[in-house]
C-alpha cells in the first residue's frame, strides 16, 4: 500500500491538486499511480488545465519519491489518505475533506469525541481565562481540544489541555517539520505525546498567509463542535465558524463587553444564531456527549459480575419492568435496581422511564443477548 501513497504524496505536492481533481484523477485512471505516470494528452483530457500539466510534469522531473518517502518515514510522519481505514470518519464526511493527512503523534479512536477552540491572537485577560476553563473542562470529560497551534487562544487552548491530562491536535498551515509560530515549538512537543500536529501541506511548506484559511476546514471538520473564545471583526476564527456552520457542526460564541474589540466578531455570532457559552457543563449537555465520555471511562471498569450476565441475559428489546425483571433473574429488587444503574452507564442498557428498560447496541440500538 505504501506504493499506491506515494502516489498520493505526489500529487499533494501540486498547488492546484485539491480533493475534487484527486477524485477526477481516480475516476479517470483507477489509481493515482497511473495517473501520474499518464501522458500529458491523457492528463488534459481528464479536464486539467494546461498550466497543471505542465506543473504535474515538472514536479515527476524534480521529485524522487522514493527519497521523497524515505525522508517522510525518518521524520516520523505517517500519511493518511481516503482509502485508508484510519482516516478520521468525521472528517471525511466534510464537503472536499483534504486527500491526504501528514500526522506527527497519534491519532485515536478517542479523537473523534473533539471540540474547536480557537480565537484570536490578540487574548485578553479575559479571553485567556475562558479559553483555559474551556480547554480544562473539555479535557477533564475526556474531550479532545483541537485548535491551530496560533498566538493567543489556540496555544492556550492546547496547553490548558495537555495540563488536565486531556489530548490536543493542532491543525498547521504549514508542513507537520515546520512548527509557525516558532515560540510554540515546545507546546508542538508537548503535543506529540498527547496528541499530534496534523496537516494536509506537504513536509517542508512553509506558512504562508494563504495556507491558514483553508486549514481551518481541517480544525472544524475533525470536530463536534466549535467555540470561538475571542474574535475581532475580521479574525480568522470567523472563518473557522463559517467552516463550522457549512459542515453542520454547532458553532458557540463567548459573549463578551461590546466595547471590546475582541468581542465583536463573537458577539455578532451570537446575535446571528450561535450559541452563546455558559459553561463546559452546558456545551457537553447540548451536544449530548456528557453520557458519551462517562460510557468511556465506565467500559474501563472490571468484567461484569454474575449479576449483570443475568440482568443482560433477561434484558430485550421490550421494555420490562424492574420488578418483573427482579422476578426473572430472582434478585432483590434493590440490587436490580443498582445494577441497572451501572449498565446504563456502561451504555449496555436504556432507561424508557417509569422503571423499565431495554438492553442496547453499543451503537445505540436495541438488542438481545443470548449468550449474556
Amino acid at each position: 500500500m505504501a506504493a499506491e501513497t506515494q502516489y498520493w504524496v505526489a500529487f499533494s505536492l501540486i498547488r492546484g491538486i485539491g480533493a475534487v481533481r484527486f477524485r477526477r484523477l481516480l475516476s479517470e485512471f483507477g489509481s493515482l499511480q497511473e495517473a501520474w505516470q499518464a501522458s500529458p494528452k491523457a492528463l488534459a483530457q481528464t479536464g486539467l488545465s494546461s498550466k497543471l500539466v505542465e506543473n504535474i510534469l515538472a514536479i515527476r522531473q524534480q521529485v524522487d519519491l522514493d527519497q521523497l518517502w524515505e525522508k517522510i518515514q525518518k521524520l516520523g510522519i505517517k500519511v493518511l489518505t481516503w482509502q485508508d481505514t484510519s482516516y478520521p470518519q468525521r472528517l471525511k464526511e466534510i464537503d472536499q475533506p483534504p486527500p491526504v493527512l501528514y500526522i506527527k503523534g497519534e491519532l485515536i479512536d478517542q479523537d473523534e469525541l473533539a471540540v474547536a477552540v480557537v480565537g484570536t491572537r490578540r487574548v485578553t485577560h479575559y479571553g485567556r481565562q475562558v479559553a483555559q476553563e474551556i480547554a480544562s473542562g473539555l479535557a477533564q470529560n475526556g474531550v479532545t481540544v483541537v485548535s491551530g497551534l496560533a498566538r493567543g487562544v489556540d496555544a492556550i487552548a492546547h496547553a490548558a489541555a495537555l495540563d488536565n491530562g486531556g489530548r490536543t491536535l493542532a491543525i498547521l498551515g504549514c508542513g507537520v517539520d515546520r512548527i509557525y509560530p516558532s515560540e510554540n515549538r515546545p507546546l508542538a512537543q508537548r503535543i506529540l505525546h498527547q496528541g499530534a500536529l496534523i496537516s494536509d501541506y506537504p513536509p517542508g511548506t512553509a506558512p504562508d498567509s494563504t495556507n491558514f484559511p483553508p486549514r481551518n476546514r481541517i480544525i472544524s471538520g475533525l470536530s463536534l463542535a466549535v467555540v470561538i473564545v475571542e474574535a475581532g471583526e475580521k479574525s480568522g476564527a470567523l472563518i473557522t465558524a463559517s467552516f463550522a456552520a457549512d459542515q453542520g457542526r454547532d458553532v458557540f460564541a463567548v459573549p463578551g463587553n461590546i466595547h471590546a474589540p475582541q468581542s465583536i466578531g463573537t458577539n455578532r455570532l451570537i446575535q446571528k444564531g450561535a450559541y452563546p457559552f455558559v459553561s463546559v457543563a452546558d456545551l457537553l449537555e447540548t451536544l449530548d456527549i456528557v453520557m458519551v465520555s462517562r460510557q468511556t471511562d465506565a467500559r474501563k471498569m472490571l468484567p461484569a459480575d454474575a449479576t449483570e450476565a443475568k440482568l443482560m441475559k433477561a434484558l430485550t428489546t421490550q421494555p420490562i419492568h424492574v420488578d418483573e425483571l427482579a422476578q426473572i433473574v430472582e434478585l432483590p429488587v434493590a440490587q436490580v435496581s443498582s445494577t441497572l444503574t451501572i449498565l446504563e452507564l456502561k451504555g449496555y442498557v436504556r432507561s424508557l422511564g417509569g422503571m423499565n428498560y431495554v438492553a442496547v447496541h453499543e451503537d445505540g440500538g436495541e438488542y438481545y443477548i443470548e449468550n449474556a
